[in-house]
């Protein structure tokens, strides 16, 4: 049975190319009017192309921590600091445009009808999680809510997860960590949990299949899934 739910955020309940990449287009020009170093230079060291808005699959955005995307950055920016460049990709992602990939109230609110607690985990920062919630009205649909700098460590690392399932007073076991990426999956695994996919990221069926339970089309068929399993 599965009494708690965390759900990654992009790719998962946001949809991850129409919501981050006109946000890596803008970082890659702004950046480049700054040094005159190529938006597609600066956007092949964390695998976009800016003139497709198209991500690699194995793109440093897709599941790294800012952390992680200032330093690849900064590797092509001779004189930029990685710490200041994260400073400044935190600012830009705290307002970047976040297309739903469903019904957010809607599917939240169903889930939490079913008695289910309702947990966050995403390698952005706290902070811009819950800005990108709050601007769509759901921030109260959520019982816990967790970045990489939360406390508990980036994923795939159990960290989150655990962190969530511990607060809420949950067996691992009756979890179900949700997400678009193999980061996603893993460190749902590590923390005991049940593996859900979703394909409204970057990653395919048949890359997440084996790492996942049950590879779903979007979060908005989960409630039909639980329901499967309390039957």
């Amino acid at each position: 049975m599965i009494d708690g739910v965390i759900f990654d955020k992009d790719g998962t309940l946001f949809d991850f190319r129409a919501s981050w990449g006109a946000w890596a287009a803008q970082l890659v020009e702004v950046l480049a009017s700054e040094t005159g170093i190529s938006a597609g230079e600066l956007g092949a060291a964390i695998g976009f192309d800016p003139a497709a808005r198209r991500f690699d699959p194995d793109s440093i955005v897709i599941a790294g921590t800012p952390t992680e995307i200032a330093r690849d950055l900064a590797a092509a920016l001779p004189g930029f600091a990685a710490e200041g460049l994260e400073d400044r990709l935190n600012r830009m992602a705290e307002g970047a445009p976040m297309l739903p990939a469903v019904d957010l109230a809607a599917v939240l609110g169903a889930l939490r009808a079913r008695g289910l607690r309702i947990g966050l985990a995403t390698n952005d920062n706290e902070e811009a999680a819950r800005a990108h919630l709050a601007a769509h009205g759901i921030t109260h649909l959520f019982d816990y809510i967790a970045g990489y700098d939360s406390g508990h460590g980036p994923k795939p690392g159990p960290g989150m997860c655990a962190a969530f399932a511990r607060q809420q007073g949950l067996d691992p076991a009756r979890v179900a960590m949700v997400g678009d990426s193999r980061h996603d999956l893993e460190a749902g695994r590590r923390a005991g949990m049940r593996a859900v996919a979703v394909l409204t990221g970057i990653a395919g069926a048949d890359e997440l299949a084996p790492h996942a339970d049950v590879v779903l089309p979007d979060i908005g068929h989960l409630g039909g899934w639980i329901d499967g399993l309390r039957a």
